[in-house]
């Protein structure tokens, strides 16, 4: 029977584990765009890598829909495993994966509608916008078989099985491998090939998923009405704050192309290279929300808020650790990234900005999401939500157009920087007192419970 195995033993321990897996499996989903960018690139063509980095600015708020979605459903999971309700987590489980499916098939039908009013809002004009539309005219197809896969790995994941879940990414990232420059090169479909590639990889994704969630944890059920209509409103308690949170996200890369759009294609190529480079290096930091959800969500369902305070501190030690690393990986590796690019003037410029400047700040991007992991999992998704947008709803770009001003296309990414150090100081913040006067209040009612 299924345990839940972060009621005991070291939270560091759990965290790094969790986070280390969700930030390989995140990697590995974000390493399969990042390698259409790379074999686009190749074509040496700049309006090309502008017009899928504008095509991912629109593509990335259904697929941070689908984390949404999938971190409401985790923290339900977790909570059911944690006090021992091993089918109730089953049910919850297959509610939360059936109707994010059904909730994506619907945006990206709607996104697909309207691909070219949305790229033409982007700042994206001519060749460029016909480029953009013609890739999201094929990927938007593929975003119902990321939710599924994305959300199947994630409860895999909840239950303990760190390596299963990143499997589910990894091997979908090693077919990307193969069939991105079959597609995009060999074929010669250019990037209407790269959307064809981003199809594929999600399909493996799902398949894989089905694997683990059913025939090795058993973490399904058959589906019923009964179980849908216990379960859906506080998933969607849940759920609609989580989406708005991290809808956040794209819509602070959608306004920095914005800012970015009047520099010209070279400046926007570059952006486009380093808002992939900030997904995928810094997965780890991303999946933090995600990924040590079901550490806290298990032990707040088990009452143990005492180890619910100290994996927040742990997070927070882990992302400063992995900044760190980051950090001097992306500024070590600045000139072969640049060249491997072909980015020039300002697109180079842009790069090294992101890579010398920029990419410590991320640490309080990560800090941000530890708190707002506390947040969904800890009954305050709406905290998160405001959290998350008073950075990118309100900070960003003011803050672009202020130093692009004076710094132009360099100035767009300090202005991100600024956003990003602004609301992750004010979010870690109040999740720390938040947790703090959790345990607080349940001090006098806890049990001491040995650490195996």
């Amino acid at each position: 029977m299924p345990q839940a195995r972060f009621l005991t033993g070291s939270t560091l321990r759990h965290v790094v584990v969790m986070s280390i897996a969700g930030s390989l499996g995140l990697s590995f989903l974000f390493l399969i765009d990042f390698l259409a960018m790379f074999w686009v690139s190749q074509y040496d063509d700049a309006q090309m890598i502008a017009a899928v980095g504008f095509a991912f600015s629109i593509q990335f708020f259904p697929a941070s829909m689908n984390l949404g979605m999938m971190i409401a459903t985790v923290a339900l999971f977790a909570r059911a495993l944690g006090g021992g309700q091993v089918e109730r987590a089953r049910q919850i489980a297959t509610m939360g994966i059936l109707t994010g499916t059904a909730v994506q098939i619907v945006v990206s039908a709607v996104l697909w509608h309207y691909r070219h009013d949305l790229l033409a809002w982007s700042g994206a004009t001519g060749a460029t916008r016909d480029m953009a539309a013609d890739f999201l005219s094929v990927s938007l197809c593929g975003m119902p078989l990321m939710v599924a896969g994305m959300t199947m790995a994630a409860v895999v994941r909840a239950t303990g099985d760190a390596v299963r879940s990143t499997l589910v990414t990894g091997i979908a990232a090693a077919v990307a491998l193969v069939v991105d420059p079959f597609n995009i090169i060999v074929l010669e479909l250019g990037v209407t090939g790269a959307g064809l590639s981003v199809v594929i990889t999600r399909s493996v994704m799902t398949v894989l998923g089905l694997y683990y969630l059913v025939r090795v944890h058993n973490m399904a059920a058959a589906p019923r009405r009964a179980a849908f209509a216990a379960y859906f409103r506080p998933w969607v308690l849940i759920a609609i704050p989580s989406v708005l949170t991290q809808c956040s996200t794209p819509f602070g890369n959608w306004v920095l192309m914005r800012a970015m759009a009047p520099y010209g294609d070279e400046a926007t190529a570059g952006l486009s290279v380093v808002l992939r480079l900030i997904v995928m290096v810094f997965a780890g930091i991303f999946a933090l929300s995600g990924a040590i959800g079901g550490i806290l969500g298990q032990n707040f369902g088990g009452g143990r808020l005492d180890r619910v305070a100290q994996a927040y501190k742990d997070a927070l030690k882990y992302c400063l650790a992995y900044t760190a690393i980051a950090w001097a990986a992306l500024w070590l590796g600045n000139d072969a990234l640049t060249r491997g690019f072909g980015l020039s003037g300002p697109g180079a410029e842009v790069m090294r900005s992101f890579t010398h400047l920029v990419a410590p700040t991320l640490v309080f991007t990560g800090a941000l999401f530890v708190a707002n992991a506390a947040f969904n999992n800890l009954g305050r998704p709406i905290y998160a939500t405001l959290a998350n947008w008073i950075r990118d709803g309100l900070f960003t770009y003011p803050l672009a157009l202020l130093f692009s001003a004076s710094y132009g296309a360099t100035g767009v990414m300090m202005g991100y920087a600024g956003a990003g150090i602004l609301s992750g100081v004010i979010g870690a913040w109040i999740g720390w007192r938040y947790v703090c006067r959790l345990r607080a209040r349940a001090a006098p009612l806890d049990a001491p419970v040995a650490d195996a």
